[in-house]
């Protein structure tokens, strides 16, 4: 898809007084008993016979740049970049998606898929005290512009500067039209250089950005100022997500010294994968054994949620973020590799997403505009 070039930056840490205070394809590898980090051409062959009884995905090696915005997007496929992040105060949580092929899209699935530049959205969600707020226009491509540090879409856009995230948010809710509007910096404390694979031939990709970062929110309309803690990460896909899975749970959360990230799920072969990892300050990641699994209350629309926590702890949704027919993120009050931690959590249901009735519905939220 041809790339075109943004004119200037799309925000800058002067733009904001807020944010201007303190401004800042591979080989198959098992993770059974460590990490690999090796380079090359995935082979041909089927999955190993190591990683069929926990089905783990196989890790990659990215160079230490951030986020990859001029990634080629194959047709059918997507990718996304994904940040979220909650007040120090406990009392605002945030998640910004920002999409090329966008992989909830009603559009994108009416049109085949085979052109995922032309269907681009930043999705914004905002939660706390009078600070409610969600936007998800989806554009055509005549409203999108990439490059390696820039992601603009409509009014929108995203800008790394090599040290840091700014989002510039200019939005419209839907399906009450009110503005949504504010800037975001993102400050990672470390750069991940470890992606991995969701599938076992390499299908569905995940790379962890920057899994601790500390995140700047001012946010015009609702008025809301904030600073916390939050986390930054990106997936790739060559299909659509409901070909790969039935259904994954997700979770993250910020330790004294670690960053735990938890992923699990079903893959449309009925094959169940899982990984337990753990990063740590300097950036590296381990493989740690899984918690014990735990059941949350399915959210109301009946998303069957789990978690993993340590065995006799009891995970306790404190907020549910987005509560939608086929998706559910939430915060939770939690106990992992003996700490006690505040989580975010999503659990997601492909096959509801299938559903005509869910996609009937979802233009109402996800309006597209030229």
């Amino acid at each position: 898809m041809p790339i075109a070039q943004p004119s200037r930056p799309i925000v800058s840490a002067r733009s904001h007084p807020v944010l201007a205070r303190g401004a800042i394809d591979p080989d198959w590898s098992p993770l059974w008993s460590g990490l690999a980090r090796l380079g090359g051409a995935l082979p041909p062959q089927a999955e190993p016979a190591a990683c069929r009884d926990r089905a783990h995905p196989a890790s990659l090696r990215y160079p230490a740049i951030g986020p990859r915005f001029d990634v080629e997007v194959a047709p059918g496929g997507y990718a996304w970049w994904y940040v979220d992040a909650t007040s120090d105060c406990g009392r605002y949580g945030l998640t910004i998606i920002a999409f090329i092929g966008s992989v909830f899209s009603p559009y994108y699935k009416l049109s085949g898929r085979q052109d995922p530049g032309n269907f681009c959205s930043i999705n914004v969600s905002l939660n706390g005290p009078r600070a409610n707020a969600w936007a998800m226009t989806e554009r055509s491509s005549a409203s999108v512009s990439r490059d390696a540090s820039h992601f603009t879409v409509g009014p929108s856009g995203l800008h790394w500067d090599g040290h840091a995230l700014y989002i510039h948010i200019n939005e419209t809710s839907a399906p009450l039209p009110y503005p949504v509007r504010g800037i975001v910096c993102v400050r990672p404390e470390a750069i991940g250089t470890t992606g991995f694979h969701l599938h076992p031939a390499g299908k569905h990709r995940w790379h962890p950005v920057a899994p601790r970062a500390r995140i700047e929110v001012a946010m015009a309309h609702p008025g809301t100022v904030w600073r916390g803690s939050g986390y930054f990460d990106s997936n790739f896909g060559e299909e659509a997500l409901e070909d790969g899975f039935v259904d994954w749970h997700w979770s993250r959360a910020h330790l004294s010294r670690d960053v735990a990230v938890l992923y699990e799920g079903t893959r449309r072969n009925g094959r169940r994968f899982e990984l337990a990892l753990k990063m740590d300050r300097q950036g590296d990641w381990h493989d740690v054994a899984p918690p014990p699994t735990m059941p949350l209350p399915s959210s109301r629309w009946g998303i069957r949620r789990l978690t993993r926590a340590d065995a006799g702890a009891q995970p306790v949704v404190r907020k549910t973020w987005i509560d939608a027919p086929f998706y559910a993120r939430s915060a939770l009050s939690t106990r992992l590799f003996g700490e006690d931690a505040c989580a975010v959590h999503e659990s997601l249901s492909l096959n509801r997403f299938r559903s005509p009735v869910v996609q009937a519905m979802l233009p109402f939220r996800m309006p597209r505009a030229v």
